[in-house]
């Protein structure tokens, strides 16, 4: 019989829109660069070659309407608002053709940055896990599984801190759709029911400080909201 040196971490379990079940988050894969001016605005291109990742541990997770503190070790602590896809089915090297099935819903997302130390690893060409993956950096609204959302190929999102619109863009604008990041992620990772695609951010990132609340939005998906304290 095995046991455990302390209690293992428990699974995140994630909202889902309309029912009492919950979705066990398992990882979360986080596309950069995904729309054009937001990559315009970061100082650098967009490459069309193939999409890349970075990912987030899934203690990242924190559900929409929280409060969470200021995190340590930055003083540049940054939004980005994004379409999330909800894995439901496992796969390895899907065909795109293929890929939109593998999909159990969509949700609106928070990317939260320390901005200052992503940008400090990038010019030492250095990983960007201490600017990215940190507690409670991956906020997610609840879960609308496809039968309610459809797939959606455009739609507005927005992104308002104080009730001031900091972000808003068309969904239609991203440069690698959903279809194209399942199919080319799945060549690298065997898919699981449980994983998370945050798909990009657009233009208009910026800070927030303590004491500020933002809310975020996509057509067809609702809302997300965060409290910094």
């Amino acid at each position: 019989m095995t046991t455990c040196l302390f209690d293992p971490a428990p699974t995140p379990l994630a909202d889902v829109k309309g029912t009492e079940a919950r979705y066990p988050v398992r990882r979360i894969f986080c596309v950069g660069r995904n729309y054009e001016a937001h990559a315009r605005e970061m100082g650098v291109v967009v490459d069309r070659e193939a999409p890349f990742y970075f990912t987030k541990s899934a203690l990242a997770y924190v559900p929409s309407g929280s409060t969470i503190p200021y995190p340590p070790g930055t003083e540049n602590y940054h939004y980005e608002m994004e379409l999330v896809v909800a894995i439901g089915k496992a796969g390895f090297e899907i065909a795109p053709d293929d890929a939109l099935s593998h999909v159990f819903g969509y949700a609106c997302g928070l990317d939260m940055t320390r901005r200052d130390l992503q940008l400090a690893a990038r010019a030492k060409q250095r990983p960007w896990d201490l600017g990215k993956d940190f507690e409670q950096s991956a906020v997610l609204s609840p879960i609308v599984p496809v039968a309610e959302s459809g797939h959606p190929t455009g739609g507005l999102l927005e992104l308002r801190v104080d009730g001031e619109t900091r972000q808003s863009t068309d969904l239609s604008l991203l440069v690698w759709s959903v279809a194209e990041l399942i199919a080319h992620l799945s060549r690298f990772y065997h898919l699981e029911p449980g994983d998370l695609i945050y798909t990009g951010t657009p233009e208009g990132v910026g800070p927030v400080v303590a004491g500020q609340t933002i809310e975020g939005s996509i057509e067809g998906l609702g809302g997300i909201s965060l409290t910094i304290a």
